[in-house]
This record gives structure tokens, sequence and C-alpha cells, in this order.
């Protein structure tokens, strides 16, 4: 079998961009992620500090948040949505490839860490919501808030419990 090239990446991602759904999709996308981080940002400003909205390369689209507690281990979440599996996570980050190490081997015991590897790009990524409706994005965000609340102060415990 024969290895495909760069030409035919660029052929398929041409034929792709022609009807012009991609982009809207990708730019809709983006656009509500930069919602979620203002109104989170509004709503929960008083307990958490928010970071800037990253587009990504159409993998990952994501903002960063961390409370104090956070802070002092020198983590943060990740509100990530991820492009490739349409659904949104969150992604609990070390400040440097150490820390994400440290908290890796930490928490390798609890319900965060389910594999023998630790991820790319961070300790561990849970799942908030899977198959997101776009079509009621106030319950959509209501929806990831409320889980977003609940997976950090879980995450927190789980740290505290084993630090």
């Amino acid at each position: 079998m024969k290895k495909k090239d760069l030409n035919y990446f660029v052929s398929a991602y041409k034929e792709l961009l022609k009807n012009g759904d991609i982009q809207v999709a990708y730019a809709e996308l983006v656009k509500y992620v930069q919602k979620l981080k203002t109104t989170f940002s509004k709503d929960l400003g008083h307990a958490y500090s928010f970071g800037n909205v990253f587009q990504g390369y159409m993998d990952y689209t994501y903002f960063y948040l961390s409370d104090d507690y956070l802070k002092n281990k020198k983590l943060k979440l990740g509100l990530v949505f991820n492009h490739n599996d349409v659904r949104f996570e969150a992604w609990l980050l070390g400040q440097t490839k150490d820390v994400q190490e440290k908290y890796w081997k930490l928490l390798k015991s609890t319900k965060w860490i389910n594999g023998s590897e630790m991820p790319q790009y961070s300790i561990f990524e849970v799942t908030l919501v899977d198959n997101p409706d776009f079509n009621d994005l106030d319950a959509l965000t209501e929806n990831i808030k409320n889980k977003l609340i609940f997976v950090a102060k879980d995450i927190s415990a789980s740290i505290q419990l084993v630090d």
C-alpha cells in the first residue's frame, strides 16, 4: 500500500473546504467555547481565575481555570472541547512536565487514572459532556458548568487525600 503524501491530504482538505460547512462549524464551536469562558468568568470568577481561549489545531479548543488550592499545587484545569470526539472534557494539568508526572503517580491509585500511561498533554482527562446538544446552548452551558464544578471539587478532594 502506497503511503499518502501531503498532496493527497491537501486535496482532501480542499474538498472539505469547498462547501463551507467545516469553516462555519469550526468558527461556531470556537465562538461557543469563548462564550463558555466569558460566562464561567462571570459566574465563577469569585472562586476561579481563567486563562485565554486557545483554538488548537482543529483538535482541541480550550481554556484554563484554577483556584487558589490548585495554584498552590502548581496545577490547573483545562476545559477542553475535543473536536475529534465532539465532546467537552476537563483535564488536570501541571505547570511543568515534572509536576504532571508527580501528580500522575500520586493519583494512579484513584478513580481518575485508568491506564498505565500518562496522557500526552495532561495528568488525566474526564469527559464532562458526550454528544452535546448544540441546539440548546443555554442548557448545554449550565450542564457543562455544573459538571465542571462537581469534578473540580472531586479532583481537589482526591489530591488532598494523596498529597
